[in-house]
This record gives C-alpha cells, structure tokens and sequence, in this order.
C-alpha cells in the first residue's frame, strides 16, 4: 500500500457523499464500495450512517453481509459512525426482526439511545487520541454504548453514555464527524489504514 490508502465506503443507504469527501480531505483515496469485488479492492471501510435496520438488509440482498464479516474478522480497518456503530457491535439490544450486524467490537449498543430525528443535537465531545480540543459531534437518532468487553477501548463519553470505542483496527462513533467540515476522526481513520499496511 502506498502513503495514499484506499478507502471504500459502504455506499448501500446513508451518507456515503459527506465520508467521500472527509476521506478525501485526510489524504485518502476514497471509493464508494457496493459489491464484494469492490470490497475486496480496499484497504479499509467506512459504514455511514443510515438506517441500520435497511442497511443490514440490503447488505445480505447485494450479497455484501458474509464478505464484510470476513475481512472484518481478518483485521481489515473499519469504521463505523452512528447505524455503522450499530453494524460493528457484537450485539445490539432491542434489536428490529431479521437485523443482523457484521460485528467486530465487544460492546453492546441500544438503538436511537438519544431520542428521535426531532432530538437531534449537536455536542463537543473529547476523542482520545484526537489532538486540538474537542470535536464537534452531530448526534442524529444516535445509539449510544450500553457496555464494552475487555478488548474494546473506550475513547468518548457524552453525558455519562459511552459514543466512540476502539478495538484494534475498527473505530466506531455514535455522532456523525463527517458532517461537521472537522476531519480529524476521518484522519485518525486514515492513520489507522496506514498503520496496517
């Protein structure tokens, strides 16, 4: 791999132009990712926002749930932010009829935690290992981290509720730093491709 990582996100359901373009910014070469050879073609993923729920689904429709769970499983760099939080969690409480996640962090995650669209709100939020001051978090139906295992590292908290964890090579955020224009998340994301080379 070069010093310019490939990049793919998932681009099913969500937010996938905003990532394109944080990915970008931090130095990325970032590529809408829909079909497993085009999953096979990146060093690390990005799983947008959206709805969790449809994503898992249309995951398992374009044939993407089984591929994702291997090179997840195989150390592939992740990272997901708020429905891709709940993608990543081994477990999610509550969980809708027939929703599946590809897993690869130790934690259990509760759905729109946060409240409804309508409760959306912004908040500054300290991300260890995010140098220069808080960043500015978009929290949009947001799930939030009930408990994590031994292996996963908390890294945010938001009113007492856990919204960023670490464990190796995934990352998963339950506020939106892609909105923001702030792309120190996404180049955090981009530092830890490289770091895998």
């Amino acid at each position: 791999m070069s010093d310019t990582p490939v990049i793919g996100v998932l681009a099913l359901q969500g937010d996938v132009r905003e990532h394109l373009i944080a990915l970008a910014s931090a130095d990325a070469l970032a590529r809408p990712v829909r079909r497993p050879e085009e999953l096979a073609e990146v060093d690390g993923l990005v799983i947008p926002g959206g709805e969790s729920t449809t994503m898992s689904k249309l995951a398992t429709l374009f044939g993407m749930l089984e591929p994702l769970r291997e090179r997840v499983r195989a150390g592939m760099p992740v990272y997901g932010t708020c429905a891709g939080m709940i993608l990543l969690a081994d477990k999610i409480l509550d969980p809708r009829s027939g929703q599946e996640t590809v897993g690869g962090i130790d934690m259990i995650v509760r759905r729109n935690a946060f409240g409804r669209q309508n409760e959306s709100f912004e908040a500054a939020v300290e991300v260890a290992g995010i140098e220069g001051g808080p960043v500015e978090g978009v929290f949009i139906r947001a799930p939030w981290v009930e408990s994590v295992g031994a292996r996963a590292e908390v890294i945010a908290e938001h009113g007492g509720h856990i919204v960023a964890v670490r464990q190796g090579n995934a990352l998963a955020t339950s506020f939106h730093p892609e909105l923001t224009g702030d792309h120190r998340v996404h180049a955090l994301f981009v530092d830890m491709v490289r770091a895998k080379g």
